[in-house]
Parts: structure tokens; C-alpha cells; sequence
């Protein structure tokens, strides 16, 4: 029983503890919790046979009993045939006293019986008793397994995962990212500098266009077409 506790104290420890060093224990103490209610059947098996023991002696006390009052009541009769001159008084008073002898050993055998009777109602209560706080006891353990299980498995998954960011190398992380992000630099200075390039192959008179809102419209050199048509008709006319 003490080496059943000690196991649940020391399934009271942080829940850091790594799975691997409480894996035993567990299996010690649901051995040893199954080792009790081995031990809780084996009990009750024993109290039943303490209450038939209990019973039975109850039963011969009563049979005792009543054969005592039966050979006083003979004893009684015999005497009061003796005094009615129905017997012979020295044969009554033989038979009589035979029945008395008869009657003390019923007694005797009856306070026999009391005692045993006592002496198991006494055992049996006493096992019940301790059968009841066994029952709560396994119970109790059965509930505190159950949180050692649980406790064992956030500590492994912890374990894990501290283990993992244990290995993670920092510093081999931080100059990835920094060649990533000088790549992407290089990309971004290369992408400004074909835009550049756009700029300078563009022609003169693409640049004036540019400054002077663009290059005249279909519509303007339509209108334009037709002014210059207007005035050379008109410089025709006059010497027709």
C-alpha cells in the first residue's frame, strides 16, 4: 500500500516531466490497482462466508434456545403430574431431573452459539467496513491514474515541441532571410533600371509630342485638310 503511494506521489511531479520516465509508473500502479481489486473481490468473497457463518450460528442459538425452554417446560410438566398423583413421584422426580439436565445443556450450548454468533456479526462488520474504504480508495487512485495519464501526454507533446524549437538554428535562419531579401533588392533595382531604359530609346519628336499634350488628332488633320482645300478653291475662281 505504501509503495502504491509513493507512485502517486511521484505522479504528482511538474507536468515537464517527459513521458518516457513516467511510462512505468503507470503501468505499476494500474497493476497495482488491478492487484486491488483482486484483493476487493477476494473480500467480498470473505464477507459472505463471515455473514453465512453469522447466520448459521444465529440459527443453532435459536435452536438451542428453544430446546432449553422446551426441556424446562417438560421438567414443569412432570412435576405437576408427580404433585397430581398422574406419575410416580420418584419416577417423575428422575425424569425431571433429567430434563433439567438436558435443559442446562441447551443453555450451554446456546451461550456457545451467542458468542459465535457476536464474534461474526463483530468480523463482519468490521470487513465491510474496510471493503467500503477499499471501494473508495480504488476509486480515488483510479481517478488520480487517470490525471497522471493525461499530465504524461501534454508533457511528452511539450517535450516535443520544445525539443523542435530547441534544434531550430537561429542563426542560420536569419541569413536565409537576409539572402532572400538581397535578392529581392537585386530584383527590384534591376526592374527599375529596364524602366529607365524605356525613357532614353524614346525618339525627339516623341519627347516634344510628350511635352505638348501629343501629336494632333485624326479630327484636327481633317479640319485642317479641308482649310487648305477651301483656300486654293477660292484662288481658282477669279480667272475662270
Amino acid at each position: 500500500m505504501n509503495l502504491f503511494k509513493r507512485l502517486f506521489k511521484f505522479g504528482s511531479a511538474e507536468a515537464h516531466s517527459a513521458l518516457d520516465q513516467l511510462e512505468d509508473p503507470i503501468k505499476m500502479s494500474e497493476q497495482a490497482i488491478r492487484d486491488l481489486k483482486r484483493d476487493l473481490d477476494k473480500s467480498i468473497q470473505s464477507l459472505a462466508e463471515v455473514k453465512a457463518i453469522a447466520i448459521r450460528s444465529r440459527r443453532e442459538l435459536e435452536t438451542a434456545t428453544a430446546e432449553a425452554e422446551d426441556y424446562k417446560v417438560k421438567a414443569m410438566t412432570l412435576v405437576q403430574k408427580a404433585a397430581s398423583g398422574e406419575l410416580d413421584q420418584a419416577e417423575a422426580d428422575r425424569l425431571a431431573s433429567r430434563a433439567l439436565e438436558q435443559q442446562g445443556q441447551a443453555q450451554q450450548q446456546a451461550e456457545r452459539q451467542r458468542g459465535e454468533k457476536d464474534k461474526y456479526d463483530r468480523l463482519a462488520a468490521d470487513l465491510e467496513h474496510k471493503i467500503q474504504d477499499l471501494k473508495g480508495q480504488i476509486g480515488q487512485w483510479e481517478n488520480e491514474l487517470k490525471t497522471l495519464k493525461a499530465r504524461a501526454k501534454v508533457s511528452s507533446a511539450t517535450k516535443k515541441i520544445n525539443r523542435q524549437m530547441a534544434q531550430v538554428d537561429s542563426s542560420s535562419t536569419i541569413a536565409t532571410l537576409e539572402k532572400m531579401r538581397s535578392k529581392v533588392e537585386e530584383e527590384e533595382a534591376l526592374a527599375e533600371s529596364y524602366g529607365s531604359m524605356i525613357g532614353s530609346s524614346r525618339s525627339l519628336d516623341d519627347e516634344i509630342d510628350q511635352a505638348i499634350g501629343g501629336s494632333a488628332s485624326g479630327s484636327d488633320a481633317l479640319a485642317k485638310l479641308k482649310a487648305e482645300m477651301a483656300a486654293s478653291s477660292g484662288k481658282t475662281e477669279p480667272g475662270a
